[in-house]
């Protein structure tokens, strides 16, 4: 889409869009719980305290999502058993492939545009949900005819996945999310997210005690989309603003697949790349080795929050750091490689050494297989990690087919590797052909690329810190 060129940078407090007596009201809550030291390096500093305040909101939403989600989740695991857990997972994994074609990949082009042009804001939202709704549709009928043709005769499965597939149509209303994302005020939608996911936590709880059947659970995750797009609409209102005053205009809707299509297909690759272990362990192996498989792959993935948050966080800072000076932007995003490497790094190796007793403790001798595979699959966090970052530079200098190129080599590399490697090795080969491909884009495919000397330079910085031990890496830039 066409970036309107609005002259001066704006001003230090504009990044979130939320009037700033509003803004410096709800950081005084936090802020002023920090040590003295703190308090006064944060004072005046309100695109710091946007950016902090917004990732405490969304790590108060996972971290109550990974406690109270860990602990249903494994209850569910437990009572259903790697078996009708591994067909669960199946189905999400499944569906999960679709789900870029289900959003057309347009999520941060529609964040971009919503910080550039806010004033367009009807549009650019109405003509999101008409993309999203048409995608989720037709993502929708092919995820049907697809399972239907790799496990004919499966009634379950079927039903299953068709539920699985069925919440791409009430995530169409995640546009909502996106505008909160580009005013920096993710709160609303943790209120509306939060809402369904503690309410639908209570449903699971009871289905167990019931001992419900497996269908029982796919309709409850249903649900809970549902319900969360129901709160989402509660909360647009409440902000004062209404949804049938959107608009959808033929010509948005065309710029922004035009600038979005790159995406999708890297979203399609991305997908291959997380999902389709378990897909292929379903197919090649059973449902039972998914369940395992997935028991390991959730842990793994359990913090992946962190990394997402603060690179989201982080995304409308970078794009008005880019206006004001290419020094600063590029300072700041080296700030964010390094924060991110350390994070996954130190994470990993706590994890390396205590799968073992985590699998016992929460799954059960059941699952006890999975440790091995969680050893495996906790280095994945790395690149994933830096990634986050490298994906918000892709976008900001809108190198969407470069980002094409890299997540579908990625994904290519492991498809293959799993098709070679489960048969021979099982779940073990699936999660070595799940670290490889990860850390391919960083040691195949960018040093490959010219485009890419920057980011390996940056990447390399960020996880050989040297920087640490130098008087220049001790000075820091303001937010």
């Amino acid at each position: 889409m066409h970036n309107a060129d609005y002259g001066q940078s704006p001003s230090d407090s504009q990044i979130a869009l939320e009037p700033l007596e509003n803004q410096q009201k709800i950081n005084s809550v936090w802020i002023k719980y920090l040590p003295g030291i703190l308090r006064v390096r944060m004072s005046g500093r309100h695109n710091l305290q946007a950016v902090l305040g917004n990732s405490t909101w969304l790590f108060m939403d996972k971290i109550l999502r990974m406690g109270v989600g860990l602990l249903v989740g494994v209850w569910i695991a437990r009572y259903l058993g790697p078996g009708r857990f591994g067909l669960l997972n199946y189905a999400i994994a499944f569906t999960s492939l679709f789900g870029a074609l289900a959003t057309f990949g347009i999520d941060g082009i529609v964040v971009r545009e919503l910080v550039n042009s806010p004033e367009k804001r009807d549009e650019i939202l109405g003509s999101a949900f008409v993309l999203k709704l048409i995608g989720a549709s037709t993502a929708f009928v092919i995820v049907l005819a697809s399972i239907s043709i790799m496990r004919p005769g499966e009634t379950l499965t079927f039903w299953v996945v068709g539920l699985s597939a069925a919440t791409f149509i009430f995530q169409s209303l995640n546009v909502i999310d996106l505008l909160f994302q580009s005013r920096v005020q993710s709160r609303y939608t943790i209120y509306a997210a939060n809402s369904a996911f503690i309410l639908f936590a209570l449903v699971k709880v009871v289905l167990v005690l019931i001992a419900a059947s497996l269908i029982a659970f796919a309709w409850a995750s249903l649900g809970e989309i549902v319900f969360t797009s129901l709160f989402l609409l509660v909360a647009y209102r409440a902000q004062g603003m209404n949804v049938w005053v959107w608009r959808s205009r033929l010509h948005v809707m065309r710029d922004l697949l035009w600038a979005s299509w790159p995406l999708m297909l890297s979203g399609i690759s991305v997908m291959i790349s997380t999902r389709v272990d378990q897909v292929l362990i379903g197919q090649m192996l059973n449902d039972k080795e998914v369940g395992i498989y997935s028991a390991a792959a959730r842990i793994a993935e359990i913090w992946y929050f962190i990394p997402l948050g603060i690179a989201g966080s982080a995304f409308p800072l970078l794009v008005e750091s880019k206006k004001q000076s290419e020094e600063l932007y590029y300072e700041r995003l080296q700030k964010l490689y390094n924060v991110l490497a350390m994070l996954s790094i130190a994470f990993a190796l706590a994890m390396t050494m205590l799968s073992v007793p985590i699998v016992k403790l929460l799954y059960g001798p059941a699952y006890v297989t999975a440790s091995g595979v969680l050893s495996i699959l906790i280095w994945s966090g790395v690149p994933v990690s830096l990634g986050c970052a490298w994906s918000n530079w892709m976008l900001l200098e809108n190198r969407t087919r470069t980002m094409f190129f890299v997540q579908f080599s990625g994904a290519a590399i492991n498809l293959i590797l799993n098709l070679l490697l489960i048969p021979r090795f099982g779940i073990i080969g699936s999660a070595c052909a799940t670290l490889i491909s990860y850390w391919s884009w960083l040691t195949i495919i960018c040093p490959i690329m010219k485009s890419q000397r920057k980011t390996l330079a940056m990447v390399g910085k960020a996880v050989f810190p040297f920087w640490l031990f130098s008087r220049s890496g001790n000075k820091s830039t303001s937010l």
